[in-house]
């Protein structure tokens, strides 16, 4: 998990520096990359416009969370009982505008027909909403 940070970290800090004016910074995470993304997110404060998870186990990220202040969006397996649990309680704890979406159907890796395309397409309107407005 730190090595994932750190990446991240050193991803947003290049960006930052390099096109500051030009482009606002969001962060994505799938699985347990949903908890690296939200740690980075709340280490970076404002300068994350933006966090979307893909079905992740943002609860590993639990003491960052309250800390989150960029909009999240945490889209979950409709069909993973365990892990929409985990979402619901980490949902709770962020204290930046959210929004949780249940992906009717979908299992471990959204793998039925188009679920995986209704979570970027989900994904891609929270992006444009909170970087490109």
């Amino acid at each position: 998990m730190k090595l994932k940070i750190g990446v991240m970290g050193d991803a947003s800090g290049n960006l930052s520096k390099r096109h500051k004016k030009m482009a606002y910074e969001g962060y994505f995470g799938a699985s347990t990359g949903t908890a690296a993304a939200l740690i980075a997110a709340a280490d970076f404060g404002k300068e994350i416009r933006a966090a979307v998870s893909r079905g992740g186990r943002p609860d590993l990220a639990e003491d960052a969370l309250r800390k989150v202040v960029a909009p999240t969006l945490l889209s979950v397996r409709g069909d993973d009982h365990v892990v929409k649990g985990l979402n619901r309680k980490a949902y709770d704890l962020v204290n930046a505008e959210k929004q949780i979406n249940i992906i009717p159907g979908a299992t471990h890796l959204f793998e039925e027909r188009g679920t995986l395309e209704e979570v970027a397409r989900l994904a891609a309107e929270w992006f444009r909403k909170y970087l490109i407005s």
